[in-house]
């Protein structure tokens, strides 16, 4: 965290003095620290320590002291210095139209806080010079984000608070101390509570994806704490602060808020009863509250009411399962390149690709839930036109979430509101097509079934067409008449700085200044004011001719400018010669060699007039603008709502188009404990080869009462742990809502999903990959349910055989006999399966007699070639064939050939003295001497 420290011995100069090596800065920055601006930037610095200030000064962004040189080294840009109170202080700038590129360097990717000060102009008589009012409007974090061009529209960007139980009893263990969570995205909203303990801490971050934590001060530093040890593993950039009670400003429930689930044409509405939170929750939200009230100051959201996300609710995935099995984020590349999110993605909307992102990383547990959201994606997959209608309708829907939530929060403009009412038209078009072709259905089949419709006409019921919003926004904001700036100037209206400093020049430099963006007929003081200047302007054109024409200056305009103020303004000398002569009205206040400037008494009355009627018109106009944002403010909760059913819908969309390209079939859930996928494939492998023209090998899984774990054993590079991962993936895809890639699905819902696949180490925190692979396996030991679905591979690799095979046995009795549930175990311990009494009908034996036995093979040709079959067989393969995979990678024929004789020796001498040290030794010394000339070591 940043500390700007300004000298304390400064003293602020009455008069700044401008220095000829500062060539970044506006000719404002003369006013900037003079008086009492110089003591707010003092202040400033003082109340927000911990934070990087910037002080808008004009056109520019300004920082001062020590701050500069580091903002400048992190930005590099130039570092300059002004003469203050009689130093010479550090100094650096940037223009305005470089605040975004500059604040995703600092907040996004250095982590700092950045203080943004920003400068106001205040009402001022008209002809005097304006001055200023500067504040600090917001401090920007990475969790703070609100409408910045850098924020990823397709991806939440979280604050998270975690409060953790204020008093531990001595006889409850720190795993299982309860933590309170609160979570929001302040550029949508969408906010969340949940109770989980410490324990269960590190899969809630990892599934979250928080931007950044806020913690209790009290607990800052003590690394012993139990909610310190998963925040440090995930990396999370932390904030401390303390929570006051009185920052809980939490709207009442409305009728309009919902789950994160959809609508079901059986479910009922939601209930305005009040949510209950637990304590810790209770306080995990007042700790957010105060947080976001201390950063975002005049933009503080007031937060709705939080969903509370119940555990029985949604498939339980923990951290190391989210990541091995790269559901959001590729390992190899980071980003969702190679994720399972971007090779099932199709949604065409951001809000749509974010609700997908959740899902994925929290599929569904409920069976209606489920069903509902299957009978969507079954109806577009099997009406290829309404499908592609919709998806193209839905390229037009604009993020309405983060719209308005810009509106509540007191931004949004003009365009804004021209998204909404262009998505308002979208949502009506979307509804009636959806009739349209139901009607036509209805119409056209004999065998039409309501009940294939019921969930979508449930679903589309529910869109408000909000036609009282979408009228008054057209009334008020045409738009041909909409002009797009490059860069908002100011927060609290249309343009209102550039309102502010009127150009009488010319009647096109009129309109380009003031950019009116309220038509006049929204109000009868908009109408009046406009014909009034109208009509200003018009005497204006007549008195600027009848002073060209009664002087025969043709070069004579009428000009108003902040030096000369309301002036009439001639271009040629020889026509300002003859004004001078011809009246004593025109009384000369500035001349040069080519032009003159004077003052006449009737211009400036007229000019007064016209300059009060734009100033009445901004304030007018504002008042208009103001509103307009109340009005969608009412609306807040309705346009949320059809937000989220688009957002829904484009789900369903891209779940059938999905289905379509891949092939995918509706997979049947089940209550039961079955598992049945014939003829499974991996999304993410299977595109992968496709792409290189190869062709993916599908496997079927089967558990069943009878045989609820399978020991998989056979070669490296044979498709285990594919065929692992790929049983996983059907299992979330199902349960989202989606269709599988498969021949036929059934399985029973899984509560809970874990993973102990690939090798990894920990070095920073001292743990080896074996010790990393253990902590996996303990955790699925000690979690896992009968309902839960469990993938393990190599289990025991990382040590000595025999410490390997104890523990991958050890491993097996536990999932078989106490958790009991089902679960996929791969292994090159072939000896493994020995122990668990494998017979010819690829069963268990004794105790074990419901374990089920499968392999994959490696198919060799007489001239020594060979090939991955990657089909699953019933039985076990005892050879790993691991020199072929030493081949494959290039190991040098040398080391192949003393590998084969020192494999084929171990295997003609199997047995209870294979592994005897003298035995070994002399191994060891035949292999060495077959290779290295000259007689063989004794």
């Amino acid at each position: 965290m940043i500390h700007a420290n300004p000298p304390t011995d400064v003293r602020v100069a009455a008069v700044h003095e401008e220095q000829a090596d500062c060539e970044d800065t506006s000719t404002a920055v003369v006013e900037a620290l003079t008086g009492a601006n110089s003591e707010t930037i003092i202040n400033n610095l003082a109340k927000f320590p911990h934070c990087l200030l910037l002080t808008r000064v004009g056109q520019f962004y300004e920082s001062y002291f020590d701050q500069a040189v580091e903002i400048s080294q992190m930005l590099n840009i130039k570092l300059t210095s002004r003469v203050f109170s009689r130093q010479r202080i550090h100094m650096c700038g940037f223009p305005l139209v470089h605040l975004h590129k500059h604040l995703k360097t600092l907040v996004q990717q250095k982590r700092c806080f950045v203080a943004l000060c920003e400068e106001f102009i205040r009402p001022t008589p008209f002809g005097q010079k304006p001055t200023f009012e500067r504040r600090v409007v917001r401090v920007i974090t990475p969790g703070t984000l609100i409408d910045e061009p850098f924020l990823n529209q397709y991806e939440n960007n979280y604050l998270l608070s975690i409060a953790p139980s204020p008093n531990q009893s001595p006889d409850v263990a720190s795993a299982a101390l309860p933590v309170g969570m609160a979570w929001i995205d302040v550029s949508t909203g969408e906010f969340f509570t949940r109770l989980t303990t410490a324990d269960n801490l590190r899969d809630e971050l990892v599934r979250i994806g928080p931007k950044e934590v806020v913690l209790p001060l009290d607990i800052k530093g003590d690394v012993s704490h139990p909610v310190f040890s998963p925040i440090a593993e995930e990396g999370c950039f932390v904030s401390h602060i303390e929570p006051t009670p009185a920052s809980l400003h939490v709207s009442t429930p409305d009728a309009t808020d919902f789950p994160d689930a959809l609508f079901h044409g059986s479910e009922p509405e939601p209930s305005k009863t009040v949510v209950s939170l637990s304590a810790q929750e209770t306080a995990a939200v007042e700790l957010l509250t105060t947080y976001l009230h201390a950063n975002l100051l005049e933009n503080a959201p007031k937060l709705s009411t939080p969903s509370r996300e119940e555990t029985e609710a949604r498939m339980q995935i923990d951290s190391h399962t989210i990541k091995a099995l790269e559901i959001r984020e590729g390992m190899r590349e980071g980003g969702v390149t190679g994720s399972l999110l971007s090779v099932i993605k199709r949604t065409v909307t951001s809000g749509g690709t974010r609700l997908l992102a959740r899902w994925l990383c929290s599929p569904s547990t409920s069976l209606l839930e489920i069903k509902s959201r299957q009978s969507l994606v079954s109806l577009f997959h099997s009406r290829v036109h309404l499908r592609e209608d919709l998806v193209q309708l839905l390229h037009g829907n604009g993020d309405l979430t983060r719209v308005v939530q810009k509106f509540t929060l007191g931004r949004g403009d003009a365009s804004d509101l021209l998204i909404i009412s262009s998505t308002i038209a979208i949502w009506k078009t979307l509804k009636e097509r959806i009739n349209l072709e139901r009607i036509m259905e209805a119409k056209e089949r004999s065998e039409f079934i309501a009940e294939d419709w019921a969930n979508l006409v449930a679903l589309v019921g529910r869109l408000d067409s909000v036609e009282d919003l979408d009228v008054k926004i057209k009334s008020a904001i045409p738009v041909k008449d909409l002009v797009e700036d490059e860069e908002p100037t100011d927060e609290d209206g249309p343009d209102a700085s550039a309102l502010d400093n009127v150009d009488l020049n010319a009647d096109f430099k009129l309109q380009n200044n003031l950019r009116f963006t309220v038509h006049p007929d929204f109000s009868e003081e908009l109408t009046r004011l406009h014909q009034k200047l109208e009509e200003l302007t018009l005497r204006k054109h007549e008195m600027e001719q009848m002073f060209k024409t009664a002087y025969s200056a043709p070069s004579l305009t009428l000009r108003s400018s902040l030096q000369h103020g309301v002036h009439v303004h001639i271009a040629k000398k020889r026509h300002a010669s003859l004004v001078k002569a011809s009246t004593a009205s025109f009384v000369l206040i500035a001349e040069s060699n080519s032009t003159a400037s004077f003052f006449n008494g009737e211009w400036s009355r007229l000019g007064a007039q016209i300059a009060e009627t734009v100033q009445e018109l901004v304030y007018a106009e504002k008042h208009a603008f103001e509103t307009l944002r109340s009005l969608v403010v009412s609306h807040e909760a309705v346009l949320r709502r059809n937000a989220r059913i688009m957002d829904e819908l484009d789900v369903a969309l891209g779940f059938a188009t999905l289905a379509n390209e891949m092939q995918l079939v509706r997979p049947t859930l089940t209550e039961d404990l079955s598992f049945h996928v014939v003829n499974g494939r991996h999304p993410t492998v299977e595109l992968g080869l496709l792409t290189s023209g190869r062709v993916f090998t599908p496997n079927t899984v089967y558990f069943s009462p009878d045989s609820r774990l399978h020991i998989i054993t056979g070669p490296n590079m044979a498709g285990k742990s594919t065929l692992l991962r790929q049983t996983a993936l059907i299992a979330i895809l199902a349960q989202t809502g989606s269709f599988v890639p498969a021949d036929s699905a059934t399985m029973g819902v899984v509560d809970r999903l874990y993973s102990r696949v690939g090798a990894k180490d920990d070095l920073f925190r001292d743990r080896s990959t074996f010790m990393v692979e253990m902590l996996e396996t303990s955790e699925i030991l000690r979690r896992a349910t009968s309902n839960s679905l469990v993938i393990m591979d190599e289990v025991g690799r990382g040590t000595t055989v025999k410490d390997g095979l104890a523990i991958a046995f050890a491993t097996v009795h536990h999932l078989y006999s106490k958790n009991q549930c089902r679960t996929l175990f791969a292994t090159h311990f072939h000896e493994l399966t020995d122990m668990l009494g494998y017979t010819p009908d690829h069963k268990g034996e004794g105790l074990f007699k419901d374990i089920g036995f499968f392999c994959t093979d490696v198919d060799e040709t007489e001239d020594g070639r060979f090939a991955y079959s990657h089909r699953l067989r019933p039985g076990v393969n005892r050879d790993s064939h691991g020199l072929k995979v030493a081949q494959l990678a290039g190991l040098p024929p040398e080391a192949v050939s003393v590998a084969q004789n020192a494999l084929s020796w171990l295997k003609n001498n199997s047995g209870d003295s294979m592994f005897h040290r003298q035995r070994l030794k002399a191994l060891g010394q035949s292999l060495a001497s077959a290779e290295l000339p000259g007689p063989a070591p004794s």
